[in-house]
């Protein structure tokens, strides 16, 4: 493995991202998290979220949310820390977004677990990201239809967080990036 890569976690919401992130980075020393949920919290009153149908100032926030995370997760690369990025990067964004980073090496994974297992995941955890708006169907297709196959996909339907940082380590080099 390289000494320091940079490793981008992406799928729906519930796909496991964050819980893998997390323990993604604490496997690799002198390692650093960035968290998509973290970034986009940090618009604390004025906030437009994504949805199907977005409006022009969602769409601003979102590509402003994706910009500081990039520049955070350069900035920890940069200091010499591996770094793990995890955000529901996905359709033509995911592009955009791996294209802004500078960092190399550069890692993408992309969870996507079945449907039902992101229902259970869902159920099974405190925060809320689907709605009568977003349901896990609804954000599924827009992973499978709309976002470029890049990287590695995993399905870790049937794997705990753990097995799913085995399996990411392990097949580390199938998700290189060289260039888009």
């Amino acid at each position: 493995m390289p000494d320091h890569p940079l490793i981008l976690l992406t799928g729906t919401s519930a796909a496991g991202k964050t819980t893998v992130g997390r323990l993604l980075a604490d496997a690799l020393p002198t390692s650093a998290f960035v968290e998509g949920d973290a970034v986009r919290t940090m618009i604390r009153n004025g906030r437009a979220d994504m949805a199907p149908e977005p409006s022009p100032e969602a769409l601003r926030q979102l590509g402003l949310r994706y910009r500081q995370t990039a520049l955070l997760a350069d900035s920890f690369h940069e200091a010499g820390f591996a770094t793990v990025v995890e955000d529901v990067i996905i359709g033509r964004h995911l592009v955009e977004f791996v294209r802004s980073l500078r960092a190399r090496p550069l890692h993408v994974i992309v969870l996507v677990p079945d449907e039902e297992t992101v229902r259970r995941r869902e159920a099974e955890r405190s925060k809320i990201a689907y709605d009568d708006v977003w349901t896990p169907a609804a954000l599924n297709a827009v992973v499978h239809r709309d976002t470029p196959r890049i990287g590695l996909w995993l399905d870790s339907s049937t794997q705990t967080a753990e097995q799913t940082v085995e399996q990411v380590l392990n097949r580390l080099p199938e998700s290189l990036i060289e260039h888009l």
